[in-house]
């Protein structure tokens, strides 16, 4: 590895792992709030949606006050792109591994891991993506269901909190900046590497799409975007992820042959 600065590329994982870790967890951080029913007005014009209320008998109404009640989701987008990231972060720690495991050995189950990883995350991914299509359809079933099924969509998805989503994406995003740059610092020469450096514009990309589904819609309609985002991060997690499974299988036939 030349010159490379360690204790800068120990850094650049934990950065990394950060970023995962928030990804992870930002169903529990961006958390959406109860919602009055007297607000749903606000998304819709209020002629219409006065009189869709108004013509609700009582076990609609009553559904509708159940829905208002919960907490309103968070969406899905902003975990799936542990799934684009988790990819990074395993590069690099293999990366890292290289420099405590023996040569030898680390290039005997280096293709072995890979494989494994890059089946989980196909696994997860297209498990996830069916997740958010069925969320999509779900969503928009109900949206176009006027009255009644308008109402209840706005009462549950009607309220998607974009601004915490906006914070958390741009912690996010300051983070990989830091890594980015770290990285570098540890070694000019990973800029050499084309797959590495592809695979961290694709984690920028993977963010920024985000950020444009949640930015450029009516409030009202972000839950549907932010799904169809996690749709396409799942799709970018497996493209990736298959890349990954080829050069694992190519690794371990290459040798298996030279054992021979």
């Amino acid at each position: 590895m030349g010159s490379l600065r360690r204790p800068l590329l120990v850094i650049a994982l934990i950065i990394l792992s950060v970023v995962v870790l928030v990804e992870l967890g930002a169903l529990g951080i961006v958390s959406g709030s109860q919602v009055e029913i007297g607000t749903i007005s606000e998304v819709l014009p209020e002629g219409d949606i006065q009189e869709a209320l108004n013509n609700l008998d009582d076990a609609q109404r009553n559904e509708l006050n159940r829905l208002a009640e919960t907490d309103q989701p968070p969406g899905l987008a902003i975990t799936f792109l542990a799934l684009v990231d988790g990819i990074l972060l395993f590069v690099l720690a293999l990366i890292g591994a290289s420099l405590i495991i023996p040569e030898r050995v680390h290039g005997r189950i280096q293709g072995i891991i890979t494989l494994i990883f890059s089946i989980v995350i196909i696994i997860v991914a297209i498990a996830g993506a069916l997740l958010a299509l069925a969320a999509v359809i779900l969503m928009i079933t109900l949206l176009l269901a006027f009255p009644f099924g308008t109402l209840a969509y706005l009462a549950k998805f009607g309220f998607f909190n974009r601004d915490g989503a906006a914070a958390i994406l741009a912690f996010i995003m300051l983070l990989k900046i830091c890594f980015a740059v770290v990285l570098f610092l540890a070694h000019q020469r990973f800029v050499q590497n084309i797959g590495l450096v592809l695979l961290i514009i694709t984690s920028f990309v993977a963010s920024i799409i985000v950020g444009f589904l949640h930015g450029f819609v009516p409030g009202f309609l972000v839950s549907i975007t932010d799904s169809v985002a996690a749709i396409i991060l799942a799709i970018i997690a497996i493209i990736w992820a298959i890349v990954f499974l080829i050069g694992s299988i190519i690794s371990i036939v290459t040798s298996v042959r030279a054992r021979v």
